[in-house]
């Protein structure tokens, strides 16, 4: 099937073929705005066989399918895909559409870890608006020896197939700034980060066979090996400076990368200054609130210009402090303008890293539930309309039941969640079925 061309679609509508417009209903949990325009002028020509000498030409008119996937906030949803029939197509940067057809069929869009949409399409060519939305996503982290361990990957397989989890979050880019696979990304190689775990991309097509969604972490500002090779860049220890603008593009080409591979999301951790120690001799803090916050944000800003037309969703790794208190706490995260960058906002609420006395706690790490739930409830308020909050939740020092109450309290605000454990070890029990949650 050919495009649409686009100097013939401006005259098309330049002419005034539209008959008629309207709003029409949700159909499969999408929002389908149509107008329904007469045939374009495009034919099908056949010729036939008659009794008499000559041939008789018959014509067929073709019809054009055209139109947009949205999200909610009525931004532009590219990387869908649009099947009509047998045919199908993925949706531009700008979220468009175009297919010619002899006779109109319903079509439906689709697109991994988002609502499906099936619309009727019935007479004449059309335009339609459909809004997609995400699915809540419910993972698990797979770090670089489970990822790269046959017999490990298969039992977190079978235990997502088993239970409501349906998504996996790789690392490509870990803590200390290694690269696990073999990156076509120069500068890796160049100063020394690639130690090469496991193919991202067999893991991926076993991941989405399974109907997974596939995270990756990259790990930006914490990166001993550039640190060692760019010492201009250098914050203070294994910190990159945020600030360092030329040191933003190493991060985004290999998220670029990742998005290439099928990963269907890109969250970034470790975007931010760092903490304790190292922050009070880095220098950070001699900085503005708005210093900080906005090197972040420019280097969110700066990443989801490249990835969303790409089709990839993006989110961050998150201190969960920042979300209950009203600074950046000197690390450069605030909800109120990075979550604006934002597809998905991950504060990493663990009971067992807040201090005693927290909500009235002696040791916060006994209150899963009330920990979590405090956290999430002080988040949402804070986020700019269109981004989730998806929180990373404790799998560590708990008992099953523990686990369980955590993520009850998720559930029960209606946001997703992935489970953090740091060498991907998870029980059955401390996961809810299909049949327990609520999409």
């Amino acid at each position: 099937m050919k495009p649409y061309p686009r100097s013939r679609l401006l005259v098309f509508l330049a002419l005034g073929v539209v008959a008629s417009a309207c709003v029409g209903p949700e159909v499969g949990g999408a929002t389908t705005s149509v107008v329904v325009a007469s045939p374009t002028t495009d034919l099908e020509t056949t010729t036939t066989s008659t009794t008499t000498p000559s041939n008789t030409t018959t014509t067929r008119p073709v019809f054009t399918l055209f139109g947009k996937v949205v999200d909610a906030a009525r931004l532009p949803v590219p990387g869908a895909t649009v099947t009509v029939g047998s045919a199908e197509l993925t949706t531009g940067p700008d979220g468009s559409f175009t297919f010619e057809a002899v006779e109109p069929e319903p079509f439906r869009v689709s697109k991994r870890g988002w609502t499906e949409a099936r619309v009727s399409w019935e007479t004449g060519s059309s335009f339609f608006l459909v809004t997609i939305g995400p699915k809540k996503v419910r993972g698990l982290r797979v770090n670089a020896g489970a990822a790269a361990d046959d017999a490990h990957f298969e039992w977190l397989l079978k235990l997502a197939d088993k239970t409501a989890v349906n998504a996996f979050v790789f690392d490509t880019k870990p803590d200390g700034g290694t690269v696990l696979y073999d990156t076509t990304v120069g500068e890796a190689h160049d100063i020394g980060a690639v130690d090469v775990w496991y193919d991202p991309t067999e893991r991926l097509a076993e991941t989405h066979a399974h109907g997974l969604y596939a995270i990756t972490r990259i790990v930006v500002f914490e990166d001993a090996f550039r640190v060692k090779a760019r010492p201009d860049e250098k914050l203070a220890g294994p910190w990159v400076n945020p600030m360092a603008e030329t040191a933003w593009g190493y991060n985004i080409d290999l998220a670029v990368e990742a998005c290439e591979l099928g990963f269907d999301e890109i969250q970034f951790d470790y975007v931010r200054f760092p903490a304790g120690r190292t922050a009070r001799v880095s220098g950070q803090l001699s900085l503005t609130e708005a210093e900080r916050v906005g090197a972040i944000e420019g280097f969110l800003a700066e990443a989801r210009s490249v990835l969303r037309p790409m089709g990839c969703s993006m989110s961050a790794g998150i201190f969960a402090i920042v979300v209950s208190v009203p600074d950046d706490q000197g690390l450069g995260q605030k909800p109120e303008e990075l979550s604006g960058q934002l597809d998905v906002f991950s504060p990493m609420v663990y009971p067992s890293h807040y201090s005693d006395g927290w909500l009235g706690f002696d040791d916060p790490n006994d209150h899963p539930y009330a920990v979590t739930a405090d956290a999430i409830d002080d988040a949402l308020p804070r986020l700019q309309t269109g981004t989730r909050l998806r929180p990373w939740l404790q799998a560590f020092w708990w008992t099953n039941s523990q686990i369980r109450a955590s993520i009850q309290a998720a559930e029960d605000r209606g946001v997703g969640w992935i489970l953090w454990n740091v060498r991907s070890n998870f029980d059955r029990a401390a996961l809810p079925s299909s049949d327990e949650v609520d999409d």
